[in-house]
């Protein structure tokens, strides 16, 4: 197992969830702890970019944004430019079913010649569940200079892997965006 640093990007408020993203309960536990508990057996080496003390209680090291408002792209800059690894797990706050076992698929099939590994499956990439490489770092930069801040284009200007899942597996990728979401989730899920 190659040695990686996993960065989570905590985002901020969201509208849509009138509050911290990565703080909304789900099953009586906020969405991050969700996710730590799909790291912690690959890895503790965790980090967490964000700018609010709401994650102060986490025992991890929270990064600020270098570049702020550049949304996502912002955040995996932050990440790379941070991490002291060449490999980096870059996951969104906002994908509380996700399973060490897709973690380690990931990273186990990971090819160390692709600056990105994203899964996708027929319908959905998920460019927020993947691996990135510290040497992406100045094709991002030049993204985020010339306001290009969309995931896709990113992936089309670097080598990437793309692992296809199952569309059953979407389900664990599932990022929740919004209160009915997460209804729908909990409605799904009892």
């Amino acid at each position: 197992m190659k040695t990686l640093t996993v960065f989570i990007l905590c985002g901020g408020k969201s509208s849509r969830m009138q509050s911290e993203k990565g703080l909304v309960l789900f099953q009586g536990k906020p969405f991050i702890e969700h996710i730590i508990q799909a790291i912690l057996p690959i890895t503790d080496q965790i980090k967490l970019i964000t700018a609010t003390k709401e994650y102060d209680y986490l025992p991890y090291q929270k990064i600020p944004d270098i570049i702020i408002d550049k949304g996502p792209l912002g955040g995996i800059y932050t990440a790379l430019t941070n991490s002291e690894t060449e490999f980096n797990l870059i996951l969104s706050c906002d994908i509380p079913l996700i399973s060490t076992e897709l973690l380690s698929e990931l990273i186990s099939k990971h090819n160390n010649e692709a600056g990105i590994t994203v899964f996708a499956s027929e319908s959905r990439l998920h460019p927020l569940i993947g691996i990135y490489s510290k040497k992406v770092l100045p094709v991002i930069k030049s993204a985020i200079d010339n306001d290009q801040l969309k995931m896709m284009d990113l992936l089309a200007k670097i080598p990437h892997q793309i692992l296809n899942i199952d569309e059953s597996e979407n389900f664990h990728l599932t990022n929740i965006n919004s209160a009915d979401e997460l209804n729908d989730l909990n409605i799904n899920l009892s």
